[in-house]
């Protein structure tokens, strides 16, 4: 399944999965939402994800960081913590 992004208030809201398959999908979307001026991605509505949502997370967090901003990762899925804690990077989302 395709993912969706919306942005409001400076939320960008993810739905759907969060897969290497769409991956380039979700970048190009974040990009855009940081663009946009969104300061946090809503991660509530993943469905399904996988080791490159890792990724892609650090990828929008540099963005941010090279455009001098702040960014705040809410409502991570479990087995994103997860991965995070078991590629040693949890500090970092």
């Amino acid at each position: 399944m395709a993912g969706t992004m919306r942005v409001e208030a400076g939320v960008a809201s993810l739905e759907g999965d969060l897969t290497l398959a769409n991956a380039s999908q979700w970048l190009a979307e974040g990009e855009t939402a940081l663009s946009q001026g969104a300061q946090a991605f809503d991660l509530a509505g993943v469905t399904h994800l996988d080791s490159s949502a890792l990724s892609l997370l650090f990828s929008f967090r540099r963005r941010a960081m090279a455009a001098g901003q702040t960014l705040e990762f809410r409502n991570l899925p479990a087995s994103i913590t997860s991965l995070a804690k078991l590629y040693g990077v949890s500090d970092q989302i």
